[in-house]
């Protein structure tokens, strides 16, 4: 994972320490050094706000110290990991842990682009759900896309876990409200709402999630987020955001990800948490989001 990112990281920051002397460092000195990270975070699919804010805190990390030539790399290093590790700190709320405490049936909904993996991830959130003990219902709202309902049904047979779906056509709020019903009826304390994959520029879908979230209220709107997608990942966080908000974030496919940029840049400029990061296509595939283990990793 981010083998890419961990090269042209390391190369620049190696580079930039053997251009500091022993001499206190000027902000001059270090956004000159700094030139090159820049352009390897943009490389890495950091996107530009992102990529300035990391090398603009460096530089107020960095100056006026007084650095031996020698610790040059390390004091580099750890300010560099120090500052990704922040960027990607926003309070992760712990999505399990909300669900048992709620006295209610908790409704979460699964939005995203078309092909960033939202069937997936919320089949794996259902299994770990189940291995906590709870019976979440599966509610089929995708449907415009040709199999999908199956596709959730193949996956609730698995799992032995209800689906609850209408025609191919229907409307995706009637069927998310009517698997709440059956939650409620059936003493369930969770729903996973699938949806249609949308094109973030998409009004006509974009306005039927909005009325899926008004009859419905979802207790979390979880964009999921196809990592390969690099900057693009950006603008659609954004427009989801605007469109009705968003309460975190998966990323998906992130163990092929060479790049690494879509989780620093979606972080910063969303300033919404990262809940879990998928790693394969097994249930188990789904990891809870370790921003430290992340901010290592980039460099180790």
């Amino acid at each position: 994972m981010f083998s890419k990112f961990k090269d042209r990281v390391n190369d620049a920051l190696a580079k930039a320490s053997k251009e500091i002397t022993e001499k206190k460092l000027t902000r001059e000195d270090l956004e000159r050094v700094f030139g090159d990270l820049k352009i390897s975070l943009l490389q890495s699919d950091v996107a530009m706000e992102t990529a300035e804010e990391i090398c603009s805190d460096l530089t107020d990390k960095l100056e006026g110290k007084e650095v031996k030539r020698t610790e040059a790399e390390n004091t580099i290093k750890e300010s560099f990991r120090y500052t990704v590790k922040n960027i990607l700190s926003v309070n992760v709320p712990d999505v399990v842990d909300s669900i048992k405490s709620s006295d209610d049936v908790s409704l979460v909904l699964f939005l995203g682009f078309n092909g960033s993996g939202k069937t997936s991830t919320l089949v794996k959130f259902a299994s770990i759900l189940k291995n906590e003990g709870f019976e979440p219902v599966l509610a089929a709202g995708d449907t415009y896309r040709a199999a999908s309902i199956e596709q959730l049904e193949k996956h609730g047979d698995k799992l032995d876990l209800k689906v609850v779906k209408h025609d191919y056509g229907s409307d995706a709020a009637a069927v998310i409200y009517d698997a709440m019903e059956h939650a409620k009826a059936n003493d369930r304390k969770v729903v996973l709402a699938d949806t249609a994959g949308r094109s973030h520029s998409n009004t006509n879908l974009m306005d039927e999630l909005k009325k899926i979230c008004r009859v419905n209220s979802p207790n979390w709107k979880i964009l999921v987020i196809d990592s390969l997608t690099g900057n693009d990942s950006v603008e659609q966080a954004r427009r989801f955001e605007d469109a009705v908000g968003v309460d975190g974030v998966v990323l998906t496919k992130m163990d092929v990800n060479e790049k690494g940029g879509a989780a620093l840049s979606v972080a910063h400029t969303l300033g919404k948490p990262i809940l879990y990061i998928g790693t394969g296509q097994e249930y188990e595939d789904l990891e809870t989001f370790n921003p430290e283990a992340i901010s290592r990793s980039i460099l180790d």
